[in-house]
């Protein structure tokens, strides 16, 4: 076999471990917590900035475009999940972070994510995962750089 068809292969089987396991993670957060994969994301990505986010740099970070991220943002608003501050000195501008309640809510849902991810993952040992993911994040970077270019 050609290595161009080994490499189609395993193309094949990430997207299709990939496609099963969100589609796992989609019915587990509805069932578990009344929520959405996009919305989780939304919360994820805050997380990792405690003093918020502008909207379009939100958008950025998850990769999906403004209108996409906004009415997730009103629903989490809505529901005292995150809250919005302006920009000093830039009227049009936002920032969007966790509230107490956010942060709160959010370290249940990753917990169980994590937890999730575990069990579906579990037939690979953590020294393989390790590796497999050290590989993986290495092939990331060398795409971004080169798209940075």
């Amino acid at each position: 076999m050609s290595d161009a068809k080994d490499r189609l292969r395993l193309w094949l089987r990430l997207l299709k471990l990939t496609r099963r396991t969100e589609a796992e993670l989609r019915d587990r957060l509805r069932s578990d917590f009344a929520t959405t994969l996009p919305r989780f994301d939304v919360m994820a990505a805050l997380s990792q900035h405690e003093d918020g986010l502008k909207m379009s740099h939100l958008s950025a970070v998850l990769r999906v475009s403004n209108g996409n991220v906004t009415g997730i943002v009103d629903r989490l608003v809505d529901e005292g999940f995150v809250e919005r501050r302006p920009v000093a000195g830039d009227r049009r501008a936002m920032i969007v972070r966790l509230t107490k309640s956010g942060r709160d809510e959010f370290a249940r849902q990753a917990a169980a994510h994590e937890g999730w991810i575990d069990a579906l993952l579990q037939d690979i040992p953590a020294e393989e995962a390790r590796q497999l993911s050290a590989r993986l994040a290495h092939l990331t970077q060398d795409k971004e750089s080169a798209d940075a270019v």
